[in-house]
């Protein structure tokens, strides 16, 4: 992030540019966007800087307070058909405070974990801890079993605050927990569970006045707010260390993308991801603006909703929009107040699809790790780039993309033992220098997995480098595109074969709704080789000949996927993140899937199914792929 000394830094360059023939600025024809851009997130970051920087620190807790007082009768929340004000949310957070306070005696630092689905009662839980000091660890609801345990012990939290809506998942770690020490209590009415209070009634006796200011001293703009879990696509979630300096960063990267005091933004991602809760609320409470919360996704009742709500802005992740773009056909697509879209993970034909079918709405993308220490914002609007690599920017935010071993999953380093960077159009590891402007705060009680994220002696010995794990690519107009993570690369046939540019292809196949590539081992051969799960479009069927002639037409022999498996429902996680692992794994195994499979036939020039025989030569080495 950036020091205040960027504001000056900024303002002077802005009148240095005053100077600048325009025959120069013709030469780069999107320098003044790069500098208002950075100018603004100059400027948005020295301001965090000097709240948290007062005596007594203004948080991103004080900044919502401010307008309960501006504006207590501004809705804050709508949800089905309930609408709550700033004012009714400050008094409800109060109640739930006070009663955290006398009967969980909670102190100040006190981690408390939210097993909570999204709900009003996620928002004044948050803004309760909050007054009391205590990070909150924000528990992925699909969480089961030996992974929920494990997210609670990473946090170091002792106390579980749940909906009866899980109880099922509540009751199958209960003896664990109680083992561990862990209370657990859901904030409802009653308890489905025996020996598990409800804590509702207390909430609702409290009183709703302010709590006093001894409840938060101590907090400084590196003390812990949230926690944040990894999506956990592979192995167990990691909880991301949330401070109050990145939190009150994060929230204002709404602002910076145009949201309004006046807008109207609907929120269907899920709460306990940092898009939904940091970006989407938290932009509320920094701007003053009205968040509409779904409970959950739905593509068929998303625009209904956005006219019901008189929604002005959107949030998307992932495969989000390709759903709203695969629904029937309406003569409304384009009726709706919508002006802005904001979020990451849209693909470039997903985009044209978008705009050309619900109208001409702005679409800010962005790139960014919820652990990270800096990412990128797309401000101009360029189809497919995730951000633009500007020349302000990296002064303040240093970061480079260095060459990547794809097979041995590792940087390669020169004769010195450096990395090496790429060259504009190649493709690189994103690596963030962690300075004091762009810290790294890594992950709550796992040191080991901290360290395995930075990377050391990358330009210099001695260095320090964030490790994002993403493989990106910058044009030569310096626009940054994103590429494949490093897990989902895979080496075949001597070639790094990125999965989402082959599933970027494979989606525009007219009978493929849904589609995840990944690389399976197979015996005697070097790297991986690749496999594609599909969901079928709604009566449709798989069309084997046809899909072969069209890889064969559009992709490379080497990314050509060699199998096929269809399933009625691809695995993702509750951001919409496809899962591999499980797919990886079983690989093309005919003794373990029971899905169809279909095997790459050149003689026939067909997909054809796998069958028993097909699947022995394989194995036994005696077809060659």
């Amino acid at each position: 992030m950036l020091a205040l000394g960027a504001v000056t830094a900024a303002v002077g360059l802005a009148l240095l540019a005053l100077l600048v023939p325009a025959a120069s600025v013709r030469l780069a024809p999107f320098f003044w966007a790069d500098l208002v851009a950075f100018a603004g997130l100059a400027w948005s970051s020295a301001r965090c800087r000097r709240r948290l920087n007062r005596r007594p620190p203004v948080t991103l807790l004080d900044v919502f307070q401010e307008h309960v007082r501006r504006r207590p009768c501004w809705p804050l929340l709508l949800f089905q058909d309930e609408v709550y004000t700033y004012e009714e949310v400050e008094r409800w957070s109060n109640r739930a405070a006070r009663a955290f306070s006398r009967r969980l005696e909670l102190r100040l630092g006190q981690t408390v974990a939210v097993f909570l689905p999204n709900e009003p009662t996620y928002v004044w839980t948050w803004l309760a801890l909050a007054k009391l000091g205590c990070p909150m660890a924000c528990l992925n609801c699909n969480a089961r079993g030996r992974a929920l345990r494990h997210a609670l012990g990473a946090a170091g939290a002792t106390l579980l605050l749940a909906s009866p809506e899980l109880q099922a998942a509540v009751e199958e770690v209960l003896p664990a927990l109680e083992q561990d020490g862990v209370r657990v209590f859901y904030l409802s009415s009653t308890s489905p569970t025996p020996g598990v209070e409800a804590l509702l009634p207390a909430i609702e006796a409290a009183s709703d006045e302010p709590l006093p200011a001894h409840h938060r001293a101590g907090i400084t703009a590196n003390s812990k707010a949230i926690y944040i879990y990894t999506s956990g696509t592979t192995g167990l979630p990691k909880a991301a260390v949330i401070t109050e300096m990145k939190l009150m960063m994060v929230a204002n990267l709404g602002r910076l993308c145009g949201l309004r005091p006046d807008d109207i933004i609907y929120t269907t991602l899920p709460l306990y991801h940092s898009a939904g809760l940091l970006i989407g609320l938290g932009g509320c409470f920094e701007v003053g603006a009205t968040c509409v919360l779904r409970a959950k996704f739905s593509a068929s009742q998303f625009w209904d909703d956005c006219r019901r709500y008189n929604i002005s802005v959107i949030q998307y992740v992932g495969e989000l929009m390709r759903y709203l773009c695969n629904t029937p056909k309406r003569d409304n697509d384009r009726e709706h107040g919508v002006r802005l879209a904001l979020g990451n993970g849209l693909r470039a034909e997903v985009w044209k699809d978008f705009l050309q079918r619900f109208g001409p709405i702005s679409i800010w993308e962005f790139y960014g790790a919820t652990e990270g220490n800096a990412g990128f914002i797309n401000y101009t609007g360029k189809i497919g780039a995730v951000g633009r690599a500007n020349m302000f920017l990296k002064s303040f935010a240093p970061f480079e993309l260095i060459k990547y071993n794809v097979e041995d999953d590792e940087p390669v380093r020169d004769e010195r033992g450096l990395c090496i960077r790429v060259r504009p159009g190649e493709t690189g590891l994103l690596v963030i220098k962690i300075t004091k402007n762009t810290p790294f705060h890594g992950y709550a009680g796992d040191s080991q997995k901290t360290e395995k994220k930075v990377l050391r002696d990358v330009l210099v010995k001695g260095d320090a480098f964030f490790n994002s794990g993403d493989l990106l690519m910058i044009d030569h107009e310096r626009f940054v595109y994103f590429q494949d993570r490093v897990g989902d690369t895979f080496r075949w046939k001597g070639e790094n074969v990125a999965t989402t540019e082959v599933e970027a292809t494979l989606a525009m196949v007219n009978f493929i709704q849904e589609v995840n590539v990944y690389g399976v081992s197979v015996p005697g051969c070097e790297g991986r080789c690749g496999m594609a799960a599909i969901r079928l479009k709604p009566g449709a069927s798989f069309e084997g000949k046809d899909l072969y002639a069209f890889t064969g037409d559009t992709l490379p022999s080497y990314a050509t996927p060699r199998f096929v498996r269809i399933q009625d429902a691809l695995e993702i996680t509750g951001t919409f993140k496809q899962c591999k692992g499980n797919l990886v794994k079983e690989g093309f195994d005919l003794n373990v899937i029971k899905d169809p499979l279909f095997f790459r036939d050149d003689k026939k020039k067909s997909y054809v199914p796998l069958n028993p025989d097909t699947y022995a030569a394989i194995l036994d080495m005696k077809l060659n792929l």
